[in-house]
């Protein structure tokens, strides 16, 4: 009873490191000075941990390989647990000095390796001396998406009403709309969970809407012209949103929307000149 109650007012610390060995010796260390570590090998890996479960201090090396760096971590903290400290680590000296001039949003920036016991001082220090901060108004563009996702919708149909050559087929709106919902969940998570540019990974949605497109009787640029449409209005969206977006993260976002859509609609091809040979074969 008493080993929980400790645990519930031991400091939580979400350590991210690429490196296995610093992330190894560095939890055990932390534990054995009191505090409760959850260790990240990744950006994904660390804003997934972040948007699970409440933190008291971020420690994260600045330098990390895949989409995104410590800056990105300390975003997501800071948007997520205004109130934790957080702490980046760099192996550059000269950096250091440069980044001390401008820290928008990390507590302090560290050149490593340093020292267990200053590193402990610092923490504890740091939390000590901790205020609440006023949380941030700023949103990720994951959420403005999933709470707009309605309206990014209505937004693509209004366009696609505008075309002459999409409204050739006479469809429904749900009929038209119908892969949307499930494209735009996937968009959402793949922005919560980022992965490396142009990492291969399989949308059901994408395969199923390119088989319902051949069905219908589109085409390859038909198909190609209503993705074209869904950036414009996811865009759009944003553009609508601009007073709230998180700016930090805005530009590895931007550029995830269009490798996610351009890898959904590679898949819906994939799937659509499949379906279009099927007839041929028989």
């Amino acid at each position: 009873m008493s080993v929980d109650n400790d645990k519930k007012t031991q400091p939580k610390i979400l350590l991210v490191d690429d490196n296995q060995v610093v992330r190894t010796t560095l939890k055990a260390v932390l534990e054995a000075n009191q505090f409760l570590v959850t260790t990240a090998a990744n950006v994904a890996e660390a804003i997934h941990q972040i948007d699970t479960e409440p933190f008291d201090v971020l420690l994260s090396d600045l330098h990390m390989p895949g989409a995104g760096d410590g800056f990105t971590v300390v975003s997501a903290m800071r948007h997520k647990h205004p109130d934790a400290i957080t702490l980046l680590f760099t192996g550059y000296p000269a950096l250091k000095e440069a980044m001390d001039a401008i820290l928008l949003q990390a507590d302090e920036i560290m050149v490593k390796p340093m020292p267990i016991p200053e590193l402990v001082a610092l923490i504890r220090e740091r939390l000590e001396k901790r205020g609440t901060r006023r949380a941030s108004n700023t949103e990720r563009v994951a959420s403005i998406l999933e709470r707009d996702a309605l309206n990014t919708i209505a937004d693509w149909l209004s366009r696609v009403e505008h075309d002459d050559e999409l409204t050739q087929i006479a469809l429904s709106n749900e009929q038209r709309t119908g892969h949307l919902p499930q494209l735009i969940r996937e968009l959402v998570q793949r922005l919560r969970v980022p992965r490396i540019l142009g990492t291969k990974q399989a949308s059901e949605a994408a395969v199923v809407h390119g088989k319902v497109r051949c069905s219908q009787g589109y085409s390859v640029p038909m198909i190609i012209e209503e993705s074209r449409m869904l950036q414009v209005s996811i865009f759009q969206t944003l553009q609508t949103n601009l007073s709230v977006v998180d700016f930090s993260l805005l530009l590895i976002d931007v550029m995830t929307i269009a490798d996610e859509v351009d890898s959904q609609l590679k898949q819906t091809i994939v799937s659509f000149t499949a379906a279009v040979s099927i007839p041929a074969l028989a």
